[in-house]
């Protein structure tokens, strides 16, 4: 079986659990997430199976949108609710401040990776030296968050939407805005409502899935690789060039109709998508990238 599983993963399970449970839903022996959500995060996660996993690499992951709420006035040592307490302040804040603190944080903003998160430092996870008692030194990283807003909850807490790039920590940014409030501020909430061109509603839930495969009609939850491959532009090749390029061959790029741009292509010929070229700088031909083969 061959494609994506747009799963609406539930709390408390590790992304890990969460795409073993799928794999064995659809009796499926190859399958891979398209991007860890914590434990504690609900939402959006694109599971890749068969075929499709060879892809995952080549998704386009550049935006990603979270919807979580936050509280101010108290830190811990993972920057959301479940972690240790580290800090306190008695400090009131209110919504036009918090609204206020949020401009400085739109566009390019450099973020230091979180100790529990799966980054690895010399080979180990970070949330493993985390949970030894052990800080490592880290890198601050580049992203870039496109649309941020804030809205008032209950029990005095705030709501927050975030549209980011990929790469971008929630709990850090919440943890920042906390930081430039004076308070300090952590995350209670956070669901993923859009990754790799899936979005919240077109997901399905592991008991949905378990439904679905039960009645036969698994194949209503998969949507093809190709779908999530549509920020590439698309050309078609003649039968024999098709032969070439599933054979693993080069196409020279003068006989290739639509080639113009350099960049990655969705190839296909024969009436089928036939996988992934690429046309680089200084390049006379179209390359390879990944042949498609359903599994």
């Amino acid at each position: 079986m061959t494609g994506i599983i747009p799963l609406n993963k539930e709390e408390n399970i590790t992304s890990f659990f969460a795409v073993n449970k799928v794999r064995r839903i659809v009796c499926e022996k190859k399958a891979g997430h398209t991007g860890t959500l914590d434990p504690n995060a609900t939402g959006v996660l694109p599971i890749a199976l068969g075929g499709a996993t060879r892809f995952i690499e080549l998704l386009p992951t550049h935006k990603k949108a979270y919807k979580a709420t936050f509280k101010t006035g108290v830190t811990t040592d993972t920057l959301d609710i479940w972690g240790e307490v580290t800090g306190t302040c008695e400090k009131q804040v209110t919504f036009e401040e918090v609204e206020k603190a949020i401009l400085s944080f739109k566009g390019e903003i450099m973020q230091l990776p979180p100790m529990y998160s799966a980054l690895k430092k010399d080979g180990v996870r970070l949330y493993e030296l985390a949970r030894q008692g052990k800080e490592v030194e880290r890198e601050p990283r580049k992203c870039e968050i496109y649309e941020l807003l804030v809205g008032e909850c209950e029990n005095g807490e705030f709501s927050l939407y975030c549209e980011c790039s990929a790469g971008t920590y929630i709990r850090t940014l919440i943890s920042d805005i906390g930081d430039v409030l004076g308070t300090g501020a952590v995350m209670t909430s956070l669901k993923r409502v859009y990754a790799c061109g899936v979005t919240l509603t077109e997901c399905f839930t592991l008991a949905e899935l378990s439904k679905l495969q039960e009645k036969g009609e698994i194949e209503k939850a998969i949507i093809p690789v190709e779908k999530l491959l549509e920020d590439y532009p698309a050309l078609t090749v003649t039968d024999n060039q098709a032969v070439r390029f599933k054979n693993g061959g080069d196409l020279m790029s003068d006989r290739v109709k639509g080639l113009k741009t350099f960049g990655l292509y969705r190839v296909y010929g024969k009436g089928k998508f036939l996988g992934i070229g690429e046309y680089a700088e200084g390049s006379e031909s179209l390359k390879v990238k990944r042949v498609y083969n359903e599994m």
